[in-house]
């Protein structure tokens, strides 16, 4: 061998270390999804599989499905056309590079009458069974409220306050909540499948309210459901509180107004405060706004886009 041939091989003996020395730390990244709930403002509402379409021509990478937008009934067990009817949905969303991300479903558990809030178990335990049949990563899941308040926009114009049933506390609801989703833990660990509570109205409409359940759960298959536009004042603060149980994020945007109220919000600073807990899951857009959604969605993917840096 030539001096010149043990000068190139020693070079390119040397060459994997510094490659190896060179490589960036690969990081965590966050993933942009769209939920079916963004296209609600649509005069004619389109069908789950239109939104998955649309998602896919987008580029983001999950879809966040409604229960109420699936051509099925909320109420009914799933039976084999429901399961068929899923099973589509999925294949659908795999053919564009999609992930179902999140099944949102509703539930009350703030009921003194036993027997309903064993009704709202058995629901969930549905929902459970729609999860697995779509592939969904994780189930959206609510405390509930009083509903003393009747009124959408009268709650909001009392910030999601309201008095208790007469002859009931809110220590006994929260009791109520933690023995309604523990009876549905089982079932989720077994399907793998973690429940995830949204700061929502009612019981999770503060971040002590959320950690009070999560923490007397205590299970891996339980986490929070960082909805950025439901801390109606100060919102920072509390989502950097919710944000190491965090395991979805819905992020609203209110382009044209919000149909109910809008919230000014900073997303730089809550990608921020999710990279310093090593957030990398997904942000599901929730488009709240009174602007067409054609226009809207795109417009704040792009917007989510920039400021997560993806």
């Amino acid at each position: 061998m030539t001096a010149g041939g043990v000068c190139a091989g020693a070079a390119f003996a040397q060459q994997p270390a510094q490659v190896a020395a060179a490589a960036p730390r690969v990081k965590k990244r966050i993933k942009l999804g769209i939920s079916t709930y963004s296209y609600w403002g649509e005069e004619k509402k389109p069908t789950v599989e239109t939104i998955i379409e649309r998602a896919g021509e987008l580029g983001v990478e999950c879809v966040d499905i409604l229960h109420r937008n699936l051509d099925m009934d909320e109420l009914t067990p799933m039976d084999a056309a429901g399961r068929a009817y899923c099973r589509r949905l999925k294949r659908l969303a795999f053919g564009k590079g999609i992930a179902v991300g999140c099944l949102s479903t509703h539930q009350n558990f703030v009921l003194p009458d036993e027997k309903m809030r064993r009704a709202q178990v058995e629901h969930t335990l549905r929902c459970l069974d729609v999860a697995d049949a779509l592939g969904a990563g994780c189930v959206r899941v609510n405390s509930g409220r009083w509903g003393t308040v009747k009124k959408f926009e009268e709650y909001m114009e009392k910030r999601g306050l309201e008095p208790t049933i007469e002859g009931h506390t809110d220590d006994e609801a929260f009791t109520w909540v933690i023995d309604g989703l523990g009876k549905c833990l089982k079932r989720a660990e077994e399907l793998g499948i973690p429940l995830a509570l949204e700061n929502h109205w009612g019981l999770t409409r503060s971040p002590e309210g959320i950690t009070r359940i999560l923490d007397a759960l205590k299970s891996p298959f339980i986490g929070a459901l960082m909805d950025t536009g439901n801390f109606l004042e100060d919102p920072y603060d509390k989502l950097k509180a919710i944000a190491p149980a965090t395991i979805f994020v819905q992020a609203k945007t209110y382009p044209g107004g919000g149909r109910w109220y809008s919230v000014d919000l900073d997303y730089a600073r809550i990608a921020g405060i999710l990279a310093d807990v090593g957030y990398g899951g997904y942000v599901s857009l929730e488009m709240e706004g009174k602007e067409p959604p054609d226009k809207a969605v795109p417009k704040s993917i792009e917007m989510l886009r920039r400021a997560f840096g993806v």
